[in-house]
């Protein structure tokens, strides 16, 4: 057995009322893919941070090598040969890739700091990681597994042989989680040693040697390759077994109950339409998944049907009321919902408590309001009924939303959203970067509400996840549906060649 190259012993975090980590013991050996594993919130961020030196433990140990190590900052870190690339980027966007990857490596006055000599030298870099980039590029034009890429050199270029690598496939398709798995088995290969902090069981699977999993703070177990299966690792995630979701599939309706019609909708993008006469229609208590190659109009239909894109041509109508161009306040009255599938950007005000976030969308239109003055007892009284309701953890109204983790965070837009009873939900990837626990949570409710009689338009590029939750699936191809179909009824070949724009599979 390979010797440690980091070995963590009874590392305990705490923050406030919240401990992070409580005693947990974590190695790392050499030339191994080693899976930290757990739920949103269990800790398994804080512990990485730790031991990247973001993070001062209140009590525990750290070997490097062997030897005792203080490491109390990224620099420490760093000299040791330990890197790590966060889930989110911290890149400079008008710098070019190579200006990136060697920003603060070396003193200003350097010599060598001539673009032409690190185009070549980051050039080098990545064929010898077989990683090829654009170095001159900047940061800004590089797709988003590119300027992963780019962190993932910039602390090579370091030095580093240990490398954390904390949700990296929480923003990237399926090819280009391929993609990087390939790298990871390339680095091991070259002697790296790696932690993949993730909590998707199919790339365990795929990339783990030996897996930890943590819950709740605490270390539950370690396993090594051939002792695991998705079963168990889900039971050691959760403390319980993800029984299956029942779906009860609705047959075809008369098109005239539809509760969401688009017809004939057309956007403008950049010299191409973005919508080309698009048609859909989503009848009451059904789910309509929308699948495709990411950039193929399904953006456009969002920002068209909420209101936040101007339209060429076509018609929105919501339970047979023409809504087409109105503002989004307007059609949140016509009993239109949205979970954005960016929860940061669109979903929550992360520097706002929780209560706040809960009643944002109603304050507006004068709801919380008495005698001209916000209901501030009443806010909160409700906020806190919604928070117990959907399970947020913790369940605290006072609380900013951006403390808490990504699957607590999408709770309260569930709150917030299916709170309202709405006629028309548009779920925009709903269960982006959330662990198994909370998918199927997030699954149950939208089964829920459909059952209510809420119209559901879902987009996914999840296929296993339209797959399971949607009655019909549409897919989108160049702005257009190539392809519509009941799920009962669908053909798995013909919706690979329609999503790839393959004649066949045209509907």
């Amino acid at each position: 057995m390979a010797e440690n190259v980091v070995e963590l012993r009874d590392i305990s975090k705490r923050f406030g009322d919240v401990q992070a980590n409580d005693g947990i013991d974590f190695d790392l050996r050499a030339g191994e893919i080693h899976v930290l594993l757990g739920e949103n919130g269990a800790g398994k961020t804080t512990l990485m941070n730790v031991m990247f030196g973001h993070v001062l433990p209140d009590s525990g140990t750290m070997l490097v090598g062997g030897r005792p190590a203080d490491i109390r900052s990224p620099h420490d870190a760093l000299a040791l040969g330990i890197g790590m690339v966060h889930q989110h980027f911290s890149l400079v966007p008008t710098f070019t890739a190579a200006e990136n990857i060697v920003l603060g490596s070396r003193p200003v006055l350097d010599l060598r700091l001539k673009p032409s000599a690190i185009r070549r030298e980051i050039a080098s870099l990545a064929d010898r990681y077989n990683m090829p980039i654009s170095p001159a590029t900047p940061v800004r034009d590089l797709p988003v597994d590119l300027q992963q890429r780019v962190e993932i050199l910039k602390v090579l270029y370091r030095g580093a042989k240990i490398l954390i690598l904390d949700e990296p496939t929480s923003l990237l398709g399926p090819r280009q989680i391929d993609n990087l798995l390939g790298i990871l088995e390339d680095l091991r290969a070259d002697g790296h040693s790696i932690v993949l902090v993730t909590h998707k069981l199919a790339e365990v699977m795929q990339a783990a040697d030996r897996v930890t999993v943590i819950r709740a703070g605490k270390k539950v177990t370690e396993v090594e390759r051939g002792e695991f299966n998705e079963r168990t690792l889900t039971r050691a995630m959760t403390g319980q077994d993800i029984t299956t979701v029942k779906v009860d599939r609705v047959s075809p309706q008369d098109e005239a109950a539809a509760l969401l019609q688009v017809n004939n909708l057309v956007t403008t993008g950049i010299g191409v339409n973005s919508l080309d006469g698009l048609n859909l229609s989503v009848r009451a208590g059904e789910i309509l998944g929308v699948a495709g190659v990411e950039g193929n109009g399904q953006r456009d239909i969002v920002n068209a049907v909420t209101g936040l894109a101007s339209l060429e041509s076509g018609t929105v109508r919501i339970d047979g009321v023409n809504v087409t161009g109105s503002e989004p306040g307007d059609l949140r009255e016509h009993g239109l919902a949205v979970i954005p599938e960016d929860r940061h950007g669109w979903g929550l005000v992360l520097d706002m408590t929780l209560a706040e976030n809960l009643a944002i969308n109603e304050i507006p239109a004068g709801g919380f309001t008495r005698r001209g003055l916000l209901d501030w007892k009443r806010i909160k009284k409700e906020a806190a009924g919604l928070l117990e309701e959907y399970d947020v953890r913790p369940a605290d109204t006072e609380l900013e939303a951006g403390t808490l983790s990504g699957g607590n965070q999408q709770k309260v837009v569930l709150a917030r959203e299916f709170s309202r009873r709405p006629k028309v939900l548009i779920a925009d990837n709903p269960t982006w970067g959330l662990d198994v626990g909370a998918v199927d949570y997030v699954h149950r409710r939208l089964l829920q509400l459909k059952e209510a009689g809420t119209a559901v338009l879902l987009m996914s590029l999840d296929l296993d996840e339209l797959l399971k939750l949607s009655d019909r699936v549409a897919v989108m191809y160049r702005g257009r549906v190539v392809l519509e179909r009941p799920v009962d009824e669908l053909d798995l070949d013909d919706l690979a060649l329609a999503m790839a724009g393959s004649p066949v599979g045209v509907a």
